[in-house]
């Protein structure tokens, strides 16, 4: 049973002209998020920087026996990254409107990039809940309704969104898989209609009350839910769309983990 990284290793070598965006793709992208891009300021403006570059640039900042040393969930994230850059299929993405953003007092742990790929269409990976306390206590808050966070990521969609010419998808690991559908299914009609997918990896779902809109089922059939065996985080509050049920290495709880 493989994993992300032997995808990147196995299937690396072809375009997204000789195969088109899949599942495991919008994975990765969902993944990449993961990584603290802090301290690498062109990742952060409209015109973005390229794969390649941008992991120089990271490399600049972090020492592999530092990278290594790190024992959280997401430690793979840099080393996802580092493969991508070396891949034909991901190797001349362009990075931008990188935001990393903690706000104690509100409660709120958001983090967003685009990643715009070869063909010219864009992938915005919203960042799930990271190892910081904030973080977890904002999932928590998620069966009151709307959080700190939802709000940031439409404010997000619907700025960035003004300078996207192409298709564009939403996808998130966790709660940022909650958060792409949230900003999917509230963001204004005109990009709305940009959007290609919605991809929700094993995320969360919202009180039963927030699924009584228009927009709502406008959008639910472009949605991809994702999720494995023993899955607990996706399977919290409501649904409306039946998942794609995957295989995991882990057991239990750990399925949760992204690179199993």
């Amino acid at each position: 049973m493989g994993n992300i990284m032997d995808y990147i290793s196995w299937r690396g070598d072809l375009s997204f002209e000789q195969s088109q965006f899949n599942e495991v793709d919008n994975l990765i992208l969902a993944c990449f998020s993961y990584v603290n891009l802090d301290g690498i300021s062109a990742v952060t403006k409209q015109k973005g920087i390229g794969l390649k570059k941008l992991t120089k640039e990271f490399m600049k900042l972090h020492t592999m026996k530092e990278l290594e040393a790190d024992k959280s969930f997401i430690r793979l994230a840099p080393f996802m990254m580092m493969e991508m850059a070396k891949s034909v299929r991901f190797g001349k993405c362009v990075v931008r409107n990188y935001v990393n953003d903690i706000v104690t007092e509100a409660e709120q742990q958001f983090a967003a990039m685009e990643i715009v790929l070869e063909d010219g269409t864009s992938y915005v990976s919203f960042r799930g809940t990271d190892d910081t306390i904030i973080g977890w206590k904002e999932d928590f808050n998620l069966s009151n309704g709307i959080v700190p966070s939802h709000r940031k990521a439409l404010e997000y969609l619907e700025f960035n969104g003004t300078y996207m010419q192409s298709m564009i998808r939403l996808g998130g690991h966790s709660k940022g898989g909650n958060l792409a559908m949230y900003t999917a299914m509230q963001c204004d009609d005109a990009l709305q209609e940009k959007i290609l997918s919605v991809y929700d990896n094993d995320g969360p779902g919202f009180p039963e009350a927030f699924f009584s809109s228009e927009k709502v089922e406008k959008v639910l059939p472009k949605v991809t839910r994702i999720i494995p065996e023993a899955s607990v985080i996706g399977m919290l509050l409501n649904h409306q769309k039946d998942p794609l049920i995957v295989a995991s290495t882990q057991k239990g709880i750990l399925q949760h983990d992204a690179f199993t």
